[in-house]
């Protein structure tokens, strides 16, 4: 694209990070995330940081999400806590999963979805097993 003289915008960068995230390219996401904005001076989006937590999310770097959004200009929508609590389950991290989920339900207090997760987590934490409960 770039060797064709097209430049790429925003909506371009999303397919490109949300391809590296799903194909596990998490420092290749990273630096062009960073491209987008120094090189490009494409000011990121709620997209642009979803896309980020789903790529350090998928890849269990959790910690690494929370300091990641406590330094983006604004708070995820709720896709983006949505998402973090979903890697938060795959990855077993309740802290981080509660505070998703809390943060989740602050946004969307109808949505059940974020119901149903922390009740998921907060078995889990009492070592039951979801799993086995949802088969009953």
């Amino acid at each position: 694209m770039l060797a064709s003289g097209l430049k790429p915008d925003g909506v371009t960068f999303i397919g490109v990070l949300s391809a590296c995230s799903r194909a596990g390219l998490v420092e290749k996401g990273l630096q062009y995330f960073e491209s987008m904005i120094k090189e490009h001076g494409i000011i990121p989006i709620p997209d642009h940081y979803t896309c980020i937590i789903d790529l350090l999310g998928r890849a269990g770097r959790l910690e690494e999400v929370r300091n990641f959004i406590n330094k983006m200009p604004c708070h995820p929508d709720a896709v983006g806590w949505a998402t973090l609590l979903s890697s938060c389950g795959v990855h077993g991290d309740m802290e981080i999963g509660k505070w998703a989920a809390d943060s989740l339900i602050e946004l969307e207090p109808q949505n059940p979805a974020s119901y149903k997760s922390l009740c998921c987590q907060r078995e889990m934490e009492r070592g039951g097993s979801v799993k086995k409960r949802n088969e009953r």
